[in-house]
């Protein structure tokens, strides 16, 4: 499993700061989800608000990338990138499910997975006192579900279905009716995200099984 996992920073080299410049790009990226909403739904500028979510999910490498070449891998910087994408998955999922171009329960799984990673997060640092390292799909996943929520807030392209006879209407896509390009890059986000909840879980399972081992 170490092969699934990203290269970690040793601790001795994380810095203990907060104005470093990954930090500044990751604040950034947090600012840009109060102009995208208000973009979308105040200022009726779906284009505009597209851009902008793009920057914001296409940037999403550059903070993590910027932090390991200068060696600015910071506290803060570890908590909030991840936080930030997290945020940023939620906003642009439930906002397009507010359009009506996204079915429900793709909003249902994301938010009730990152609920329980947060809950299991907190449990395994009280007692294990550390989580599962952050693993490299899960970086796809998420440049998958930004990309393709950015589609479909642009509501274009449009790609024809799959033409499967009885597809149920909450998997647009598969039926004979078109789809956008957008839901796709969901889906395909959504096959990473389960991936790498499903290695979480496992990894938790041995983390803790083998605390439990040492503590007997």
């Amino acid at each position: 499993m170490k092969a699934f996992e990203e290269q970690t920073v040793p601790e001795e080299e994380i810095l203990d700061k907060v104005f470093t410049a990954p930090n500044i790009i990751t604040f950034i990226r947090l600012l840009m989800l109060p102009v995208f909403l208000w973009l979308l739904f105040g200022a009726r500028q779906e284009v505009a608000a597209v851009v902008v979510y793009a920057v914001a999910a296409s940037t999403d490498w550059v903070d993590g990338q910027v932090a390991r070449r200068t060696h600015q891998v910071s506290k803060l910087g570890k908590l909030l990138d991840p936080t930030v994408d997290r945020l940023l998955i939620a906003v642009g999922v439930i906002a397009i499910c507010i359009l009506g171009r996204l079915p429900l329960w793709v909003l249902v799984y994301l938010i009730g997975r990152d609920c329980i990673l947060l809950g299991g997060g907190k449990y395994m640092l009280s007692t294990v006192g550390k989580v599962p390292s952050v693993v490299w799909l899960g970086k796809f996943a998420t440049a998958f579900l930004m990309f393709g929520f950015a589609f479909l807030l642009l509501g274009a392209p449009a790609v024809p279905g799959l033409g499967i006879t009885g597809a149920p209407a909450w998997l647009p896509g598969f039926g004979p009716e078109p789809s956008y390009l957008g839901i796709w890059l969901v889906y395909a986000g959504l096959v990473c995200s389960v991936t790498v909840f499903v290695y979480y879980l496992v990894r938790a399972y041995q983390m803790i099984a083998a605390w439990r081992r040492d503590r007997a």
